[in-house]
C-alpha cells in the first residue's frame, strides 16, 4: 500500500515536471534553444497565482488563468527582446543569453519584493481525504492532477487540430520551407513561446497549492528537473515531455518512499547521466545522422 500511495504522490509531482518540460521541449523543436528562463517563469507563476488569491480574492482557476496570460505575455516579451535578435547568432550565444535572462528575473524579483517567501493560503482547493483500496488520496490531489491533463490534452488538441498547431511542426520540421509556403515563422516562434510559458505559469500555480511555500529562487531546481525530464522522453517530442515529466516525478517519490529522501533531487541527474550515455535521443526520440 505504501507503494501506491508513492506513486499516485510521484504522479502528481510528475505532472508539474510534465507541465514546465513541455515548454522546454516546444520551444526546442521550433528554434533549437534551451531556453533556461523557463523555471523562472514558472516561478513567476507561481507568483502571479498567490497574489491573484491573496490580493485579489480570486478562485483557484480564476487564478490559474490570469498567471497563463501573464506567463504568456512574458515569454513572447523574452522571446521579441532576447532571443530574436539571436535567431542567428551562435548556439552558445543563445545559452548564454538564456542563463543571462533567468538571473535577471530572478534577481528583479528580489529587488522588487524582497527575497522572503510566501505561502499559498491552504483553503484554496477542498481537502478531503479519500480511502480507495486502502490508500488515503487528497481531493485536492486528484484535482491538481486533473486539471494538469486537461491542460496537456489542451495542448494536443492545439498542435495537431489548429492553424497555429500545423504552422509550429512544418517550422519545427523546416523552418526555410514553411516561410517559402507562406508561414510567418517569426509569429509562430512567438505563439509556441507563449503556450509553453503559458502552462509553465499553471504548473506554478499548481506547485504553490500542492507545496504551499513560493520563493523567488523556486524556480531553479525544477526548472533543471524539468529539462531532464524533456531529455528523458526526447526533447523536442511533446508526448516525450509529458511522459518523462511523469516517469521523473514516480521515480522521484518511489526514492523518497525507500528512505532515500536526501537522494531526492540528486537521482534526477543521474537520470540524465544515464540516458545520455545509453539512450541519448531519449524514450521517444530516434537517432538522426546529421551532415558535416
Amino acid at each position: 500500500m505504501e507503494l501506491i500511495q508513492q506513486l499516485v504522490n510521484g504522479i502528481s509531482l510528475g505532472s508539474i515536471y510534465a507541465l514546465i518540460a513541455l515548454g522546454y521541449t516546444m520551444v526546442y523543436g521550433i528554434v533549437r534553444l534551451i531556453n533556461f528562463a523557463h523555471g523562472d517563469v514558472f516561478m513567476i507563476g507561481a507568483f502571479v497565482g498567490f497574489y491573484a488569491i491573496t490580493g485579489l480574492h480570486l478562485g483557484f482557476f480564476s487564478a490559474l488563468l490570469l498567471a497563463m496570460a501573464v506567463c504568456s505575455l512574458l515569454g513572447v516579451l523574452i522571446e521579441r527582446i532576447a532571443y530574436k535578435p539571436l535567431r542567428n547568432a551562435t548556439k552558445i550565444a543563445a545559452l548564454i543569453t538564456a542563463i543571462g535572462v533567468s538571473l535577471l528575473i530572478e534577481y528583479g524579483v528580489i529587488y522588487i519584493r524582497g527575497a522572503q517567501p510566501e505561502a499559498y493560503p491552504g483553503t484554496i482547493l477542498p481537502d478531503k481525504k479519500i480511502e480507495l483500496f486502502g490508500v488515503t488520496i487528497s481531493s485536492q490531489s486528484i484535482l491538481i492532477l486533473c486539471t494538469s491533463i486537461v491542460l496537456m490534452i489542451l495542448l494536443q488538441l492545439i498542435v495537431h487540430k489548429t492553424k497555429i498547431g500545423k504552422a509550429m511542426r512544418a517550422v519545427s520540421h523546416d523552418a526555410e520551407a514553411a516561410r517559402l509556403m507562406g508561414i510567418n515563422v517569426d509569429h509562430t516562434i512567438s505563439a509556441t513561446f507563449a503556450i509553453g510559458s503559458a502552462l509553465a505559469g499553471a504548473a506554478g500555480v499548481i506547485f504553490g497549492i500542492y507545496y504551499i511555500k513560493i520563493e523567488p529562487l523556486m524556480g531553479i531546481i525544477p526548472g533543471l528537473k524539468a529539462f531532464v525530464a524533456a531529455v528523458f522522453g526526447g526533447i523536442g517530442i511533446i508526448p516525450g515531455a509529458m511522459v518523462g515529466g511523469l516517469a521523473l516525478g514516480v521515480i522521484e517519490a518511489l526514492v523518497s518512499g525507500l528512505g532515500y529522501s536526501l537522494w531526492r533531487d540528486g537521482v534526477a541527474f543521474i537520470v540524465l547521466i544515464l540516458i545520455l550515455i545509453f539512450r541519448p535521443s531519449g524514450l521517444f526520440g530516434k537517432n538522426v545522422r546529421e551532415k558535416v
